[in-house]
């Protein structure tokens, strides 16, 4: 079946009688997360709102009010799920979130022309795609595909949409034996797949079997940017991802906010940009470096300092929030001795960072695991040493309390 949304993917708002509605359950969205939850499916004579297939994802949209919140075809039908029921012989208004389905339909044309060019031109056979909701990649049967190859196929698509190539949708009955419609069922119908064959045709460049919802032109597509390529985790497979039509826009305005901040901190044009970061990161690792030796040597001479002390107390508590770990390991290799228990840590002062203990072994073992506890950490010992990576640092003075009772 061809649903009323492959028949006129510019549809927004449809009318269709309710065939079933029954008890199921769905996976929807929440937070980004996938969960489970139950309501109903619901079957319409024809629908506007596009079950996921042919990686496109499904539509958004609502049957009256009622949100629907995944749209799945089985066979020939669609099936709708949401939180309330509909009774069979309804007729119900079906509309569709606009927004979403035409940025769909500019990237499923998108990437039909994109892999159509790269195998018209270098013989890169397209093997899968990926809409995602930011960015959009397709996987081909190439380990690389270089910056020139990338510039030309993207000179000739944005040429194709400069002049409004016409893009147009047959549909044929599965009975067919033109040699075409064989051909197509060759390349992998799905399974299930139950009525007539729907082949997109890009003029003068491909004819392709396809169950998405396209644009009728490329002009709609606006514009397309490859952006880069990369190894895909098949061998001698890699993935290019682009973006096309409105996405572009999305991105260009992210860039441009993201710029008139760069420009306002550096105080300087976006043409200085890279040049400035670049000599800010390299001052920052050179003073972040000549701060962590001038550390070492204060961690030497506090060491020196509590060896001198008279009487030699029984723990020794020192947090450094501006250290590196090597503060700690500095510090217990000039000291040495195992006769004061050692509680050293460096960063956040009330929040992650890493400790280490040391002392001798029966305090190291009986002590270890509380202290890290009331640390909120993870760590172990061995020996007379105890390391860990903490959460909560501002949990020191109950680990000062800790000790006080345990050598007191």
């Amino acid at each position: 079946m061809v649903f009323k949304c492959q028949e006129d993917s510019f549809l927004q708002e449809f009318t269709s009688e309710v065939i079933s509605c029954c008890p199921a359950k769905f996976e929807t969205l929440v937070d980004g997360k996938k969960v489970k939850q139950e309501g109903y499916e619901i079957i319409c004579k024809d629908t506007i709102i596009f079950p996921e297939g042919g990686g496109q994802p499904f539509d958004q949209g609502y049957l009256n009010d009622k949100w629907v919140h995944q749209v799945i075809r089985k066979g020939d039908q669609a099936l709708h799920y949401t939180t309330e029921p509909l009774n069979p012989g309804d007729v119900v208004k079906q509309k569709i979130v606009w927004q979403r389905r035409f940025d769909h339909m500019q990237q499923h044309s998108g990437q039909h022309l994109i892999s159509a060019i790269f195998e018209r031109d270098f013989n890169f056979k397209t093997l899968s795609w990926w809409l995602g909701e930011e960015v959009t990649h397709i996987e081909f049967d190439t380990p690389m595909i270089t910056e020139d190859q990338i510039a030309e196929v993207e000179e000739t698509v944005n040429g194709l949409i400069r002049n409004c190539t016409n893009v147009s949708v047959q549909v044929f009955n599965e009975t067919a034996t033109d040699e075409e419609i064989k051909q197509a069922r060759s390349r992998g119908l799905p399974d299930d797949h139950v009525g007539d064959i729907r082949i997109i045709t890009i003029d003068g460049i491909e004819s392709n079997m396809c169950c998405g919802t396209h644009v009728t032109n490329l002009s709609q597509l606006q514009s397309i940017k490859l952006l880069h390529c990369e190894k895909s985790k098949r061998k001698n497979q890699c993935l290019l991802y682009f973006l096309c039509g409105n996405r572009i826009l999305k991105r260009l305005d992210k860039s441009i906010g993201r710029e008139r901040k760069l420009t306002a901190i550096l105080n300087s044009g976006p043409q200085q940009h890279v040049e400035l970061v670049d000599k800010l990161l390299k001052s920052s690792k050179g003073s972040t470096k000549n701060l962590q030796n001038v550390l070492k040597d204060l961690a030497a001479l506090e060491a020196d300092k509590l060896k001198s002390s008279v009487p030699m107390p029984k723990y020794f508590c020192m947090h450094r929030k501006e250290a590196e770990p090597d503060f700690m390991n500095t510090f217990i290799k000039e000291f040495g001795s195992t006769e004061t228990f050692l509680v050293l840590s460096t960063g956040e002062e009330k929040g992650a960072g890493n400790i280490l203990l040391y002392g001798n072994e029966k305090d190291i073992e009986e002590l270890g695991k509380s202290i890290c506890e009331l640390l909120n950490g993870k760590g172990a010992g061995k020996g007379n040493r105890f390391q860990a990576k903490v959460a909560n640092l501002g949990n020191r003075n109950k680990v000062e309390e800790l000790l006080k009772k345990y050598f007191n």
